[in-house]
């Protein structure tokens, strides 16, 4: 329901055939479809498209022989000035093939109905973004520091050296040198730019760090092998994050972002939740390394990584879909909490929580703005939270 809202409330039709009366000329096509189009940059709307009022068009200039409306002929952006801040059962000024305001408006006059429809599929995107961002960096690091753990990775001094040679010159070039460039980008939201500039700079330098390392590793001194604690590193790192509360440090981070959106919301949440997954991976990483399947693949000569990825990873994941499911339900409340405070999301952006403020600021008599809103992010929530519930008893032995 939530990726196909902009059928379900629109108040462009789904389906026209529509005459325009001076010429005589007739189209039919879809206008949201249409507007898919124009979002992508494959097509614009002329004036007069944009001039239309889809529901009630000028009689003198437009006919329409045969249309099909959503279910709620309103968007969530749009204001309906005739009906501001009416509830469910109060009289509403209707025209053409405008239909009731099912669930009421908010002070502007934007469908409540509406807002909560285009607000799931905010929720679910933020939900679906975030953690797909904190389970890729949680099973990585969760994989590497339960499969080495303290013992088992070791490197050259070479290599040693080469690693915090690269790391400080990544931190100079990318936060020193380079600090005034992305931070102009990461202020105006411009994150894929962002991100593409600190990978291409990391990729360089862990190219030149790996040939400094091969290089200096030529040295007698230099080649001697030092245990590397990975996963005392990674545990630490884990508790450095935990330490810091994840609404706290969102709190700070996104006034420093200038024109922020939904996905820079998406991105901080991410990876700032990845600990709980990464602790997962790890435990059973620890587990299944010392499995007879796993020293096998050892014993026949595999590399690590390889039985990292093919072997060992395969059956440590099917308990992180519990923590998946956790931490959608803790990713949802978590927008919904920063759109309440209006941080994070522009003011137009409908979503649950934005909608909950309204409630706040037109007060108890507007009753209808707090329990549909609070309804949709308690049912969210406890989906969830039973589905993870779910998970937990299919995949413990207990209960089977």
């Amino acid at each position: 329901m939530a990726f196909f809202s902009d059928f379900l409330a629109n108040q462009k039709p789904i389906y026209c055939e529509l005459e325009e009366l001076e010429t005589g000329e007739r189209y039919q096509f879809s206008p949201i479809l249409h507007d898919y189009a124009v979002g992508l940059g494959f097509s614009n709307w002329e004036i007069k498209w944009k001039r239309l009022n889809w529901y009630a068009p000028e009689e003198k200039q437009w006919q329409y022989h045969r249309v099909i409306f959503p279910p709620i002929t309103y968007s969530a952006e749009q204001v309906d000035l005739r009906n501001p801040l009416v509830g469910p059962r109060d009289e509403q000024a209707l025209i053409g093939y405008m239909r009731p305001h099912y669930l009421g408006t908010d002070p502007l006059g934007r469908d409540l109905a509406a807002g909560l429809l285009h607000g799931c599929r905010t929720a679910l995107l933020v939900g679906l973004v975030a953690m797909s961002i904190a389970a890729l960096i949680g099973i990585l690091l969760g994989a590497l520091a339960g499969y080495y753990g303290d013992d088992r990775l070791y490197w050259k001094r070479a290599y040693f050296l080469a690693f915090f040679f690269g790391l400080f010159a990544f931190c100079f070039l990318a936060f020193v040198w380079g600090a005034y460039p992305l931070g102009e980008l990461l202020r105006s939201g411009n994150f894929l730019k962002a991100g593409f500039y600190l990978t291409l700079l990391g990729v360089l330098i862990a190219a030149i760090s790996t040939l400094l390392g091969w290089g200096l590793g030529q040295l007698p001194f230099l080649s001697v092998k030092k245990r590397l604690p990975l996963d005392l590193a990674v545990m630490r790192f884990i508790e450095l994050i935990n330490s810091i509360p994840v609404l706290l440090l969102i709190l700070a981070i996104l006034p420093l972002i200038k024109d922020s959106s939904i996905y820079t919301v998406m991105v901080l949440i991410g990876l700032l939740s990845w600990t709980g997954i990464a602790k997962f991976i790890r435990a059973e990483m620890l587990r299944i390394r010392a499995l007879p399947y796993v020293e096998a693949a050892r014993a026949l000569g595999y590399r690590e990584l390889s039985i990292i990825w093919r072997q060992a990873l395969p059956n440590a994941l099917p308990p992180v879909l519990i923590a998946l499911a956790f931490g959608m339900a803790a990713a949802v409340l978590t927008e919904s909490f920063l759109s309440f405070i209006n941080v994070g999301l522009p003011p137009e952006q409908v979503s649950w929580g934005s909608l909950l403020r309204s409630a706040r600021d037109a007060g108890i008599s507007a009753w209808w703005l707090a329990l549909f809103p609070g309804l949709a992010i308690f049912f969210t929530l406890s989906i969830f939270n039973l589905l993870g519930e779910g998970i937990n008893k299919t995949l413990d032995p207990k209960e089977v």
